[in-house]
């Protein structure tokens, strides 16, 4: 309508009004009529071209936003930032890093935009050496923002580097120990089994900021309940309780979190009972907590009960849901809450949803609509989905399946030791020692080795 009516009154398109309408169509993702602006401007700056990337990526389109980002004439570091984070986001981790290389290659500055994005690469791919380069050019820069120092923290906590970590965190000056540095700290000392030493931090913060905010009990919750540490979850419940607190629905969500992944299903329920707002995030909680324990039917009760009191599920919702629905083999009701996810909630499904629903049809041995769901949905290029669907084919003993779907994540994940030690397993459960012997045999040639199993639930 304001288009009409610039148009009608002859009103002159600029570069910042042709611009203006250009972001209006991609927000609306009105992609088509956006792409017949673009077209129609006949000299596009760096803002035009940056806007339709945008729109591209958002629009799950990798091809036609790295296409345009070749066509640019020139590009600046929000174009490589755009084209770098989108596939970050789209799950293209590896093209994203051989970018990252690309721009490095033009000599293009990086901005902190540029950083922040390059940290979390690093951190997605746990790849520690990208992470060093990245921290070696922030040492030549002299940048030393704060958040992009929390970034540079958690990059090593994920990568497994706790000590480099703390070396970052004891170079910041005391004023820019944040909840968010500190919480990470305390996060991958639990998550390496160092106990003391993230008692000692905890500590600390207590001791120099007189309480912890919610920010950091939340991360600190979240990481007793990955590493299973009842314990320690119940000395911060503890705490919350003593130092009055009053827990919003994201510590209590924390709370239910962590006593579902320690096995108290009971203690998570007493919570969420307990809690007197009971919102999406509070709902999601209890109902990931009971999906997880494989409660299928009281999830979907649960579910049945937040519809009625009018909270509106989120993406996340749905992912309990769809896991309880595989876990308990309700095939049915799975497929049905995927539809109307989709059609009544309007929540475009992302690698998990899918995932789920690979699972759901693959425990019912349902193989070959697998393959069709893939392709249809365009998720071929997803890791998560082949893994599953392969999981599903040991589960199945489908050796020839097994073998096409290995094939399809070497392409994938080439260095992933998980296709190789599940397709070795497959052969072994039929007797077929000498095809699983060659499996490991390769493994070994290729330098690929398995993770240890750890067990961590006190």
């Amino acid at each position: 309508m304001i288009l009409g009516w610039i148009l009608r009154n002859g009103v002159c398109l600029d570069m910042i009004l042709e611009n203006s309408v250009l972001y209006l169509f991609v927000k609306c993702e009105a992609f088509d009529y956006a792409t017949k602006v673009f077209e129609s401007i006949s000299v596009k700056d760096i803002v035009s071209w940056n806007i339709m990337i945008s729109a591209y990526l958002k629009n799950g389109d990798l091809e036609k936003a790295v296409g345009i980002f070749w066509r640019m004439p020139f590009r600046n570091a929000a174009s490589w930032n755009t084209v770098i984070d989108g596939h970050l986001q789209n799950g293209h981790e590896r093209i994203a890093m051989q970018l990252l290389y690309q721009m490095v290659k033009t000599d293009a500055a990086f901005t902190n935009v540029t950083f922040s994005i390059a940290l979390s690469l690093a951190s997605s791919l746990k790849h520690v050496e990208l992470g060093k380069q990245i921290h070696g050019r922030l040492l030549r820069v002299g940048t030393y923002d704060g958040f992009i120092m929390n970034s540079l923290i958690d990059m090593y906590c994920k990568c497994g580097e706790t000590e480099k970590a703390v070396m970052v965190f004891k170079t910041l000056n005391q004023s820019v120990h944040d909840s968010v540095s500190v919480s990470s700290i305390v996060s991958a000392y639990i998550k390496n089994d160092r106990i003391e030493d993230a008692l000692k931090v905890f500590t600390f913060m207590v001791s120099e900021h007189g309480e912890v905010d919610k920010f950091t009990l939340t991360s600190v919750l979240s990481a007793c309940a990955d590493a299973g540490l009842l314990y320690l979850g119940q000395l911060i419940h503890t705490y919350i309780l003593k130092s009055g607190h009053e827990p919003d629905a994201f510590v209590s969500s924390s709370m239910i979190d962590m006593y579902g992944k320690c096995g108290q299903l009971q203690s998570a329920s007493k919570i969420f009972k307990e809690s007197d707002n009971r919102n999406v995030v509070l709902w999601t909680s209890i109902i990931s907590c009971y999906a997880s324990h494989g409660e299928g039917m009281e999830t979907i009760r649960l579910f049945e009960m937040m519809v009625n009191e009018g909270i509106k599920s989120n993406e996340v919702t749905f992912v309990a849901v769809l896991t309880a629905c595989s876990h308990a083999g309700l095939i049915d009701e799975g497929c049905s809450y995927f539809t109307l996810m989709k059609d009544v909630y309007g929540i475009k499904p992302e690698v998990e949803h899918y995932t789920c629903m690979v699972d759901l049809l693959g425990r019912a041995g349902r193989l070959n609509e697998i393959k069709g769901f893939i392709y249809e949905n365009n998720i071929s290029h997803t890791s998560a989905v082949w893994k599953a669907f392969l999981s599903s084919c040991h589960q199945h003993n489908n050796f020839e399946m097994a073998k096409w779907v290995c094939r399809k994540l070497y392409e994938l994940e080439p260095s992933a030791a998980g296709p190789y030690v599940l397709m070795s397993k497959t052969f072994a459960s039929d007797c077929r020692w000498e095809e699983a012997a060659k499996l490991k045999g390769l493994m070994k040639e290729k330098g690929i080795k398995k993770q240890p199993g750890q067990s961590w639930i006190q």
